[in-house]
């Protein structure tokens, strides 16, 4: 590049600056004509005419030149030197520009090629054919689908068909899926799934958000990703079925709970939570809190030993009640689960059920209607005693649930059903009644002249209820009540016995020839439809203080309580009739008078002899008792005197006189035992005597009796045997009465029992009572001795060693009956005599005897 002078260029010389002037005032003038276009020219004019001025020789020559121009010239020169400054720094700023444009534009052409590297190796990556990416970039665009996933079975290539997740991916990926999308999309959360498509292929989905953009990348996975991905998508599935399933156990009504290895309690649902009365789950589980108890507990450890599952019911306490529970525990090494279910309720209404039926059977067996049920199967389910008394069936028979038709056959060939023109459709219209819905009825009129009503009761759940009807009584009640009606007609009118029955509007009903004939009417007073207020009228012409008005009150009164009554009217001419007043149904009223003059007075003569004999039987009983209470005196001291003369003290006797003291001794102790029999006989006899009921020791009775009685059988050889083995301990009785009855019983038969021989008393409970037995091998009793064996004062001397006063007996049925017991005298020839006292367990009466 060559540089070119001053001179050469022209620049400095006097042309040269005209030139600069001249061009500085065209300048100026298109600067106001053009506006600021040329201002950076003007600025660089101006700054390299200062610079060319001040290396030019002789510019003061020129300054002094300018001076010589004028004012117009001044400002032109000024406003040129503006321009050209503000000209040169507009080229100096727009160099500048220029330069840094240009850095930047460099700058920028690195940037683009840099994206567009990045963006070609996204697109390679997006366009992999392992994975398929899905790009949302706002809420209105569709979204953008990349990539391609050739590898994995059961991916559409279609975008509409690839965006429907549940068509080519499971129900529960599916859903899991386009939650975790929206999820992603609303708020951003990142995700990683495994999903599972229809034909069985597994595919990894990752979703990320950007700043703009919500990105979700399938990926198709290799063999071993694969069963890591299916793994994945098990144990969520399995996490997911374990929330799921601890929730349901959470909400249910019944107690479950987990445990470890040790058998510690590691989980429990709200349901344990209650029933331990804990505030919480986490209070249960944390203060060990157990809801068996540890019986059950026990029981539960030793049968995990042998077995891994526990299922029983057992019983434990649950707010204060015992409840029983339906328990199911499952144990193995890594823990054990239990479940409890509350069967309390259940085993109530099961209880209740049974009672229910078990009533039901029953009360079925105690009718007298034949009942059999069959079920859908025509087989027989229940019947009751009716039904086979009926038909005379052997109950295994019955038992083995035979069907329906096998019973017709049976009851055919047995000849208990009459033969039927054609059995078989006879019997298919019978069984038809398992196929409707309504009640059958038959009638079966059977070969030994019984008739039966059939009917047949579809039952809801499938079956026949057969209700037979035995109604042949009922048809000969009916037929006996016919002929009952007309011999009751003409019973009535052959009566001599007057009756007469009034409708509630007081008008006879019905009368007899012997109702008019007692009250002496006329054939023309009283007639069916008469009215009673006639009837009264006529009969009280005869009838003094008659009882008609009554009559009339009872007939046609209102009175919420009809009552029966009684009573006798007399009629003038002194013929006395016994009326009875009725109330029948409907209102109705019969009236029946019966003359009873004859027994009136054969009654009053009556009266008249047994106040007579009451006053003979009260002097009796007054006189017995004044002769033994006087005699019991006189006896007590001759026993007294007797017991003092037989004392050391009183002095020596010989040996006769002792021998007649002994006489004297047991004479008196005898007489003195018939008054006291005779004493108690009069106090039974007069309604006073009074039982002292208490619970009686048998053993301890019996045997204490029997020592007694036995020093009087020890005299004549004979053994007494004590048999209890069967006897109650106890029963309730008047003590001391019950030892007079033995004694006596025992006393007797030592009486007649052989020397040699054994006499026997036992008792034994049957039943509800008591039953004391004596029994000796004596010569019995002849039939005429039986009958009067229980009178009083009748001694007997059959092969007897002593002669009493025929009390014994006598006391024994007395007291005995008291009790309300009986006494059986079973004897005869050469097998001896044996006496039964029974006894009430618990006598109805236990103060006052009647």
């Amino acid at each position: 590049m060559q540089s070119s002078s001053p001179q050469d260029s022209g620049i400095g010389g006097p042309r040269s600056r005209m030139n600069v002037t001249g061009a500085a005032k065209a300048g100026f003038g298109r600067a106001l004509a053009g506006g600021t276009a040329i201002l950076p020219a003007l600025a660089c004019a101006v700054a390299w005419q200062g610079g060319a001025s001040a290396q030019e020789p002789g510019l003061g020559q020129v300054v002094h030149r300018a001076t010589e121009f004028g004012a117009f010239e001044v400002i032109q020169f000024a406003t040129f030197a503006g321009v050209l400054g503000a000209a040169m720094l507009s080229a100096i700023w727009l160099i500048r520009e220029r330069g840094r444009i240009a850095a930047e534009n460099l700058d920028l052409r690195e940037r683009i090629a840099e994206l567009n590297a990045a963006v070609q190796r996204s697109d390679a990556l997006a366009s992999m054919k392992d994975q398929r990416t899905v790009v949302w970039g706002s809420e209105h665009r569709r979204p953008e689908i990349l990539g391609s996933l050739p590898s994995t079975p059961g991916v559409p290539e279609e975008r509409a068909s690839f965006l429907a997740f549940g068509r080519w991916l499971t129900a529960r990926s599916a859903a899991a899926l386009e939650n975790a999308i929206a999820n992603l999309r609303a708020t951003g959360a990142a995700f990683d799934l495994a999903a599972e498509t229809v034909a069985g292929g597994v595919l990894e989905v990752h979703g990320r958000k950007s700043a703009s953009h919500a990105i979700v990348r399938f990926h198709s996975l290799s063999e071993k990703q694969r069963e890591h991905a299916r793994l994945k998508a098990e144990h969520s599935a399995l996490a997911s079925e374990h929330e799921i399933i601890l929730k349901l156990l959470d909400a249910l009504d019944m107690p479950f709970w987990l445990r470890d290895a040790a058998g510690r309690l590691q989980h429990a649902n709200h349901a344990y939570a209650a029933a331990v009365e804990a505030q919480s789950a986490g209070q249960a589980v944390a203060e060990k809190r157990e809801l068996l108890g540890t019986q059950a507990r026990e029981t539960l450890a030793r049968h995990h030993l042998t077995e891994p599952v526990f299922h029983q019911t057992v019983s434990t306490v649950i707010d204060g009640d015992r409840r029983l529970f339906a328990v199911t525990d499952v144990m193995n090494e890594a823990g054990g689960a239990g479940i409890a279910v509350d069967k309390s309720d259940i085993e109530a209404l099961r209880a209740e059920y049974e009672r229910t039926l078990r009533s039901h059977s029953e009360t079925l067996d105690q009718l007298t209607t034949a009942v059999a049920i069959f079920d859908a199967d025509e087989k027989l389910r229940f019947f009751n005693q009716a039904f086979q008394k009926l038909w005379e069936f052997e109950p295994g028979f019955l038992e083995s649930a035979p069907d329906n038709t096998l019973v017709l056959d049976r009851l055919r060939s047995a000849g208990k059903l009459a033969e039927q023109p054609e059995w078989r459709r006879w019997k298919e219209n019978l069984l038809s009644a398992y196929r409707s819905v309504d009640s059958q009825e038959h009638w079966w009129h059977l070969p030994d002249a019984r008739t039966i009503r059939v009917v047949a009761n579809p039952n809801p759940r499938g079956g026949v209820t057969w209700v037979f009807e035995n109604l042949t009584e009922r048809f000969d009640l009916e037929s006996r009540y016919n002929t009952a009606v007309r011999v009751q007609g003409e019973t009535l009118d052959n009566l001599a016995e007057g009756v007469a029955v009034f409708g509630p509007d007081g008008r006879v009903r019905l009368f007899n020839p012997a109702f008019a004939t007692l009250w002496r009417l006329e054939h023309s007073e009283i007639g069916v439809s008469t009215h009673i207020a006639v009837i009264r009228k006529a009969c009280e012409r005869v009838c003094v203080d008659g009882p008609w008005p009554d009559f009339v009150a009872a007939v046609t009164g209102f009175d919420d309580e009809r009552r029966e009554t009684h009573g006798k009217a007399e009629l003038v001419d002194g013929t006395i009739l016994s009326y009875a007043v009725i109330p029948l149904p409907n209102g109705q009223v019969m009236m029946t008078f019966v003359d009873v003059t004859d027994s009136v007075n054969f009654e009053r003569a009556l009266q008249e002899k047994n106040e007579a004999l009451q006053k003979a039987d009260q002097l009796k009983n007054d006189f017995v008792q004044h002769v033994s209470y006087e005699l019991r005196s006189p006896l007590t001291n001759i026993i007294g005197f007797t017991e003092l003369l037989e004392l050391p003290e009183t002095g020596p006797l010989n040996e006769r006189q002792q021998e007649y003291l002994d006489h004297i001794a047991s004479s008196s102790s005898v007489l003195l035992t018939i008054v006291n029999d005779i004493l108690d006989l009069a106090t039974v006899d007069a309604g006073i005597m009074e039982l002292e009921i208490g619970e009686v020791p048998i053993a301890k009775t019996v045997n204490e009796t029997a020592e007694l009685a036995f020093e009087k059988m020890r005299e004549h050889h004979i053994a007494l045997r004590v048999d209890l083995k069967d006897a109650p301990d106890a029963f309730f009785a008047d003590e001391q009465r019950l030892r007079q009855i033995l004694f006596n019983l025992l006393s007797n038969a030592a009486n007649y029992a052989p020397e040699g021989s054994t006499v026997v008393l036992s008792c034994r409970r049957v039943a509800d009572r008591v039953e004391f037995f004596v029994h000796d091998d004596g010569p019995g009793m002849p039939p005429e001795i039986l009958d009067t064996a229980f009178k009083r004062f009748e001694p007997r001397t059959n092969g007897g060693r002593r002669r009493g006063a025929g009390l014994g007996l006598a006391i024994v049925k007395s007291f005995v009956e008291l009790h309300g017991g009986s006494v059986e005298i079973d004897t005869g020839k050469s097998r001896g005599t044996s006496v039964t006292c029974r006894f009430p367990l618990a006598p109805r009466e236990a103060k006052a005897a009647e």
